[in-house]
């Protein structure tokens, strides 16, 4: 008999080269004839496809290796990864669809009694066209204006008033009084203006919406693919794999060579080099064995280990940095957006005029219907839609803009931050550095001492046997991977030729060579590898650098030409940190600081009364890019920095920095320029409004020009030449 099929699972994976409609098909093909799939459904724009399978026949991992044999790099996104954002996207595009129907509807049977038709209507027909106008519009403003009537009863219910309670209000009172009107058969009926009025407004919020899920959406990618599976040791001996995010305390976990390392523990079994410069930012690895502790976020580098796990999820290294983090962020959650300081100001004055209107029309005597429509007619073109759209039109431009050239604004009100600092400080390995050592006397190294060393280190996982190799490649020296090599982990490299003799690439003490072998010249340079041909043969020091990203000097130049101090506060040495800074310019600068103390370094900063953008990468970053008033941090960062900071930078250069803080200054100015721009419609047309010269249509149509305005404003920062 067949087996039964297991209960459908489905996954969600992010695809890092998915790039084109190609990719997509291919993806489709590929999962589509795969064994256990039922459905397989890609998205090119977000970078993901949703499979669903059954986990009897086949697993994410299996999916993710599939994937991988074509040619693509995939990662699981956990659910609580998955953006949310999509069904609010989803949810206002619905709503927009039906008030863009509704509206083209209704204007239709509007232009047959508002055009000059009326006279040549029978009252019969002219009715019909009311009715049928308020059969189409009661169920639209009900349905497709909830998301501003919700926001309205949630701010009165707390005894505020928000930019959606003027909407609320126009909307009720234009659709309240349109019905009574067609019930009593007058001809001022408006739910033309209605209906068009929550058509506009819901293009700007569907507007700032997609900008939000979008940038959150590309920032989850960048953050899946670092994600991973771990490989647990069960009583039995056996090995299963799963989801790093299952491991739990009491776990043993193999960790193969260049493996990252998942929770907090220590080493039952072998011996290491670990590479924990995300969390300390020390760039130089550290030799682990038996009995010593070992953190999440960290990588095996040389051998493989077994960890007996202490803490895992919550209680890691990781969290407690986490929860710091999220201490710091308070302070920035506080920032109150421009728009929301505005509306507090707004709103009430809108409801006042409005009222005043309705009583002054009242008193000279033009009746409840003339007072009230024209009351209206004074809500609808005061209604905040040029306002509402004056920052999310520019923010955006603005963000499309970063995002072509390398940044992903992951906050709301990053931008707005980003205008405000006059201050950059910057960590340094893995931010204003490459984050990887590179071999700096090669040139003094002939080719044949190069090969040789590069023969033995392609045999290694370790940063600096990975720079020599690098190196050998780069000068166009032939690498030739030899066998019988022997790695002993925190020494280095071996292997025993044919002849007996014995070459080696690791340590001074690994390769025989006393302190008082080692010249001054060496110990200065920091040379921090040495090779060995043969016993008695002299050795060949190979020195290492952690070089600056080429273009951090320039980018620290330009920031300071702009006025813009700059510092590096770094978790790294201080010989190192001293190097750096002076190689980029940068005359602040603190080496071996924790995070705390990062943190402690921006409040002097911050009392001193400067706005500061903080750059960093690593796991001790984290607390200090929550807590500085802005934040970046590189795509190659750990994601508990890429979830702290503002936006993340791609790419090897720094100049995004630059780009991202010209375009946060200028996205400010022209933010204003539309706030001006609003504020000059509502001061033209409040009082044409309030004198009776205006209809509720016309003052929808008005209030919808000036949208157009504000938008066309802010597509002008998408080309604009912009200088620091």
């Amino acid at each position: 008999l067949a087996r039964p099929p297991g209960k459908p699972e489905n996954a969600v994976l992010a695809i890092e080269n998915m790039n084109c409609g190609g990719c997509m098909r291919k993806i489709e093909r590929v999962l589509g004839t795969a064994p256990g799939i039922a459905s397989v459904r890609a998205n090119l724009s977000a970078k993901r496809v949703t499979v669903a399978f059954d986990p009897q026949d086949t697993g994410t991992e299996t999916i993710i290796k599939t994937l991988a044999d074509a040619g693509f790099r995939a990662a699981d996104l956990a659910h609580n990864n998955i953006d949310d954002g999509n069904r609010a996207n989803q949810d206002l595009l619905r709503r927009l669809a039906v008030a863009g129907f509704a509206a083209a509807n209704i204007m239709l049977l509007s232009v047959s009694v508002w055009a000059g038709l009326a006279s040549d209507m029978d009252a019969e027909v002219q009715s019909l066209f009311h009715w049928l106008s308020a059969l189409i519009a009661l169920p639209t403003v009900a349905y497709s204006g909830q998301p501003f009537f919700r926001s309205a009863a949630t701010a009165l219910k707390a005894w505020r008033l928000n930019m959606d309670v003027p909407i609320s209000l126009a909307l009720t009172l234009a659709t309240g009084m349109s019905l009574v009107q067609t019930i009593r058969g007058s001809e001022q009926v408006y739910f033309d203006a209605s209906v068009s009025l929550v058509f506009f407004l819901l293009i700007g919020r569907y507007l700032d919406q997609s900008l939000r899920s979008r940038a959150k959406g590309a920032a989850q990618n960048l953050i899946g693919m670092k994600s991973g599976w771990a490989t647990v040791v069960a009583n039995d001996g056996t090995c299963e794999r799963m989801p790093a995010r299952a491991l739990g305390p009491g776990m043993r976990v193999l960790v193969a060579a260049g493996e990252r390392i998942f929770v907090d523990g220590r080493i039952v079994t072998g011996r290491t080099d670990i590479d924990e410069q995300l969390i300390t930012g020390e760039s130089a690895p550290r030799s682990a064995g038996d009995g010593d502790r070992v953190y999440a976020g960290t990588v095996c580098l040389t051998a493989p280990i077994e960890v007996e796990a202490t803490a895992a999820d919550k209680d890691t290294l990781l969290a407690d940095i986490t929860r710091l983090m999220e201490t710091a962020e308070q302070n920035k959650g506080r920032y109150v957006r421009l728009a929301d300081r505005a509306a507090a100001f707004y709103a009430p004055v809108v409801h006042t005029l409005g009222l005043v209107t309705f009583f002054g029309w009242m008193w000279l005597g033009g009746g409840w219907e003339m007072a009230l429509t024209t009351a209206i007619s004074v809500l609808i073109i005061t209604c905040p839609c040029a306002l509402a759209l004056a920052v999310p039109a520019v923010q955006v431009a603005a963000t499309s803009r970063l995002f072509n050239r390398g940044v992903i604004m992951t906050a709301a009100d990053g931008l707005e931050r980003l205008a405000e600092i006059d201050t950059v400080v910057f960590d340094k390995t893995g931010t204003l550095t490459k984050g990887a050592p590179e071999l700096s006397n090669s040139a003094g190294i002939s080719e044949e001492i190069l090969a040789a060393a590069a023969a033995l280190a392609t045999n290694s996982r370790h940063p600096y046997a990975q720079a020599v190799v690098h190196a050998a490649q780069s000068r166009g020296v032939r690498v030739v991977p030899t066998e019988g090599v022997v790695e002993a982990p925190g020494a280095g490299l071996s292997r025993q030729a044919a002849s007996g003799d014995e070459e080696r690439l690791g340590s001074a003490e690994w390769c025989g060579i006393g302190p008082n072998s080692i010249s001054a010249d060496d110990t200065q340079a920091g040379a921090s590898l040495w090779y060995r041909p043969s016993r008695g043969s002299p050795a060949t020091a190979f020195q290492f650098v952690d070089a600056l990203r080429a273009d951090a000097a320039e980018t620290v130049a330009t920031l300071r030409s702009a006025g813009l101090g700059v510092l590096l506060v770094s978790g790294d040495q201080e010989a190192a940190v001293k190097d750096a800074a002076l190689t980029a310019g940068i005359e602040d600068w603190f080496a071996g600081q924790r995070p705390d103390e990062k943190i402690a370094q921006l409040r002097k900063l911050e009392a001193a009364g400067r706005c500061v953008l903080m750059v960093g990468d690593g796991l001790n970053d984290a607390p200090a890019l929550a807590a500085a008033h802005a934040s970046l941090s590189p795509a190659s960062a750990v994601e508990v920095s890429q979830i702290a900071s503002d936006g993340i930078v791609q790419g090897q250069r720094l100049a995004p920095v630059i780009e991202a803080v010209a375009v946060g200054r200028r996205t400010r100015g022209m933010s204003l320029q539309n706030f001006a721009i609003a504020a000059a419609y509502n001061a033209i047309c409040i009082p044409l409004a309030m004198a009776g010269f205006v209809t509720p249509l016309i003052a929808a149509i008005a209030m919808s020009a000036s949208s157009i305005v504000v938008t066309a404003n802010a597509l002008r920062l998408t080309t604009a030449k912009l200088k620091l």
